[in-house]
């Protein structure tokens, strides 16, 4: 993987900084540690044009296939404190994605409309009841199903939250229609 060739390449050149600077030679005039400098440069750009590459596809089908795109305002700062999570979530560039999508949304005539993110995985869309209230517990981010202790509704906790989240959207997107009619 490009990752592993990453972490390879970037050994090395710490491996012949660390030979130079033990024989007290400048980096600069170390050939193999010049040499070894643009190849992890090379691989770094190969990486974001990569990604760049991604999003691009991603943004442009998204604005392409819908009319409406209603995103999360999610905490990538807080998120990024699960270690088991980070080196992901800091791979993906959602403010990247974000920025593509407003950008093309606005090229092509579309609407991104951005909600937060407060208990969308949290209610439940049938009824409304969030969890961790009246004696429940919340949810966790391994209970991935779950059931509505007051409507009885069996939710898949992704497809809950997305039911959610278009909800959201489509209220951001009543209101200046109300507030426009009221005046």
């Amino acid at each position: 993987t490009i990752k592993g060739k990453v972490a390879k390449a970037q050994k090395v050149l710490s491996r012949r900084q660390r030979r130079a600077k033990k024989e007290k030679r400048s980096l600069r005039d170390s050939k193999n540690y010049q040499k070894q400098r643009v190849l992890v440069a090379k691989l770094h750009d190969r990486v974001r044009n990569q990604r760049n590459n991604f999003l691009n596809h991603v943004t442009t089908a998204l604005i392409n296939n819908h009319d409406l795109v209603v995103v999360e305002n999610l905490r990538s700062k807080n998120m990024l404190k699960n270690h088991a999570l980070a080196m992901s979530i800091s791979d993906v560039g959602w403010r990247n994605f974000l920025q593509k999508l407003d950008y093309k949304a606005n090229l092509y005539n579309r609407t991104v409309i951005s909600v937060n993110s407060k208990n969308t995985t949290q209610t439940c869309y049938a009824c409304g009841f969030i969890m961790g209230t009246n004696g429940t517990d919340k949810l966790n981010l391994k209970d991935r199903e779950w059931t509505c202790p007051n409507c009885h509704e069996h939710h898949i906790r992704d497809w809950n939250a997305a039911k959610n989240i278009l909800a959201k959207g489509l209220d951001k997107l009543e209101k200046p229609k109300n507030l426009a009619k009221a005046k």
